[in-house]
């Protein structure tokens, strides 16, 4: 069992990684012990930015580490599968940044280690973690049969085909960076579709610069997702039962409020301040699951994971197919 503080190995030294490490202050359930980095020199300037003691010019240094407790991989997304499995053979449990891997076979092999040694692991999709989306969970039952989800995910980015987006071989793309949101929302709320229809249009380089998705599900429920390179949109999230909906102000996927509203009677709205930027919460949630010997969370399981994979796997199957 895992004493506290949670000492967090970070591996990798990118954006996502220095918001880790700040939300990491606003939470007493871990610290950041070391970083590692591809070198020495990329890790000094992470870890001197964010005052980090421990640096390694590896990954394999970090994930043998004897002072650390949990790995965090957030490298790029094609690097996802390698890394994770790194410091899983190394024993340690690991928190592996979305989307997961880049596909679904890749998803359940390292589940399948993770089962096997017995080890901590689960996907930093960390917006299941958040206050908002923890209440919208318990309201679900009063929203009666639900019928509808309509989530969106559009960002701008200039096209710069060095840019990660952008690139091919950083895993680039509007579905796996910015779909995997809405498509993990619509899992979380309706589980995983048994028919998918997809529509997508490619980016100057190949990756998909704009995906639109309808997924079907047995109960008849249908989830109407989108999610682009190209423009910002409302990134805003609606939930509709047969007695009432939920409507989540924009980003549905941080900090946020929402609105629930009846077929008939009055709305109640639902207004949360969060500090930081909203990664603590997984933070917590890794350190619990730890502390309580489990090895994984009910919150982000892990055959959910691999289900998401596999729906995101068939989008781009058609996608190429159309293409």
């Amino acid at each position: 069992m895992v004493e506290k503080p949670v000492r967090w190995g970070i591996m990798g030294t990118g954006g996502i990684a220095g918001s880790f490490a700040e939300d990491l202050r606003l939470t007493d359930s871990g610290t950041v012990a070391a970083v590692g980095s591809r070198s020495r020199d990329g890790a000094d300037r992470f870890a001197d930015r964010l005052g980090i003691t421990t640096r390694h010019g590896s990954y394999e240094d970090l994930a043998n580490d004897p002072d650390i407790d949990v790995v965090y991989v957030a490298t790029p997304h094609p690097m996802h599968h390698a890394n994770a499995l790194l410091a899983l053979e190394a024993g340690k449990p690991v928190l592996v940044e979305k989307p997961f891997t880049m596909n679904a076979a890749e998803a359940r092999e390292l589940v399948a280690v993770a089962r096997e040694r017995g080890l901590f692991l689960m996907e930093a999709m960390w917006t299941r973690f958040l206050p908002h989306v923890r209440r919208i969970r318990e309201l679900l039952g009063e929203l009666g049969d639900v019928v509808t989800v309509i989530a969106d995910h559009g960002q701008w980015f200039a096209e710069d085909p060095a840019f990660r987006l952008f690139a091919p071989e950083l895993g680039g793309g509007a579905l796996l960076d910015l779909g995997i949101y809405p498509v993990s929302f619509a899992s979380m709320v309706l589980g995983a579709p048994n028919r998918v229809v997809s529509l997508s249009d490619p980016a100057f380089t190949g990756v998909d610069a704009q995906t639109s998705m309808l997924l079907g599900h047995a109960s008849g429920a249908q989830a109407v997702l989108s999610c682009t390179l190209r423009a910002v949109g409302p990134t805003t999230a609606t939930i509709v039962g047969t007695d009432a909906r939920i409507e989540i102000e924009g980003a549905f996927y941080a900090p946020t409020s929402f609105t629930l509203i009846p077929r008939s009677g009055d709305r109640t709205r639902f207004e949360y301040a969060d500090e930081g930027r909203g990664l603590r919460h997984e933070a917590d949630e890794v350190a619990l699951r730890l502390r309580a010997g489990e090895t994984e969370s009910p919150l982000m399981p892990l055959d959910e994971t691999v289900s998401i994979m596999a729906t995101m796997d068939e989008v781009l199957a058609q996608a190429a197919t159309a293409g």
